[in-house]
């Protein structure tokens, strides 16, 4: 198909060009299901974010986005979804960054035959065998592994002390860093679960300088991750910190100042307030103007899975065949796209997505500095 060869300025050119005329365009209903309350709302309202720019920028087709708050539990996630897919069910849904919520929706696509596009990383969700399931965000077996290749390869650290979240995200982090840093030879001196409700991870920390830790790995939500490295700035400042791509979320540094940022780095897929020229410095001018803050990976993934979606519907409108859930997944598991964060291509379980980075902090800036880029397969 012809999407596959195009360049990421003509599919980026909705940015800067007026569209055409309506009448030329095919309507793409696109449920938006978010978490835009409770402890992921951050992630949550990139995502919603993402989806209502490509929304706005997509030239050859119209998207018609209808974004339900999932909040914070499975039953959330299934009640929005029980309102957005109907009788006639949409050509696709975009499905919630928190991975439990994933979990109870992913037998409800495969029955209604529905894709679910996602940018949550929880591992587990490849594995289920779910033809309707496309993650557009790399998964923790790619994410996790670049994490603990840079602790260990880069920083020259052996002794890791993992600190991880309680949920199903914070599990699928935990099991693919152990495993990696087993590989490597330097297994964790400690790993340490905490709840998204904690308020205080003195202990935690406390336990892993006890255990001799030369350097803290994280692996938590937005909330959680504030906490921990401004602890961990607190009671121990030279303690190399990596995080997880919370941390990149210009939302999260900024919860934090510069100088208690020294010292941490992070893994993800991509980060957009970097870039200085380009595509992805384009699509972070639109965001801020569109949003009046600043977009991350979760954003950029978001945009590109819609991105993705309108360049199929495109096509099939092209050959005079209807834009149909069937149709949609064939495409989306068999097609490749370039988007902005990288080219996305289905590994054959939905995993679309195969790139991590990681950025760090200078302690001078809440603006990181990509270090390392790595592709896992």
């Amino acid at each position: 198909m012809g999407w596959r060869r195009r360049a990421v300025a003509a599919a980026l050119a909705g940015l800067a060009l007026a569209a055409p005329a309506a009448a030329q365009k095919v309507d793409v209903p696109l449920p938006v299901l978010v978490p835009l309350t409770g402890f992921v709302a951050l992630e949550g309202t990139s995502q919603r974010n993402g989806a209502t720019l490509a929304e706005r920028q997509m030239r050859e087709v119209r998207i018609e986005t209808r974004v339900l708050d999932t909040q914070a539990t499975p039953e959330a996630a299934v009640t929005a979804w029980e309102r957005a897919v109907g009788r006639v069910p949409p050509p696709a849904v975009v499905g919630p960054i928190l991975g439990t919520q994933m979990l109870a929706l992913m037998p409800m696509a495969q029955a209604a035959g529905v894709p679910l596009l996602t940018i949550s990383g929880t591992a587990r969700l490849s594995e289920m065998g779910n033809p309707y399931f496309f993650r557009f965000f790399p998964s923790d077996s790619t994410v996790k592994v670049a994490h603990a290749r840079y602790v260990v390869e880069k920083l020259g650290a052996r002794r890791p002390a993992v600190i991880y979240q309680s949920t199903a995200y914070g599990q699928s982090g935990r099991e693919q860093l152990a495993k990696t840093f087993a590989e490597l030879k330097a297994p964790p001196v400690l790993e340490e679960s905490v709840a998204p409700t904690a308020n205080d991870l003195t202990a935690a920390l406390t336990r892993a300088r006890g255990a001799n830790a030369d350097v803290i790995v994280l692996h938590l939500h937005a909330a959680s991750t504030v906490l921990a490295v401004r602890q961990a700035r607190q009671l121990f400042p030279d303690l190399p910190v990596v995080a997880g791509s919370a941390m990149h979320q210009p939302a999260t540094a900024a919860l934090l100042e510069p100088a208690e940022l020294k010292g941490v780095c992070a893994e993800t897929a991509s980060s957009p307030i970097s870039a200085t020229e380009g595509p992805m410095k384009a699509f972070t001018d639109a965001y801020r103007a569109a949003f009046k803050a600043d977009p991350d990976a979760f954003a950029a993934a978001q945009y590109d899975a819609v991105g993705m979606l309108a360049a199929i519907a495109a096509d099939l409108r092209k050959a005079n065949q209807p834009v149909t859930p069937s149709a949609v997944r064939s495409a989306l598991g068999r097609e490749s796209y370039k988007g902005l964060v990288t080219t996305y291509k289905s590994d054959g379980k939905g995993n679309m997505a195969h790139e991590a980075e990681i950025v760090c902090f200078d302690g001078v800036s809440r603006v990181p500095k990509v270090v390392e880029r790595y592709t896992i397969r």
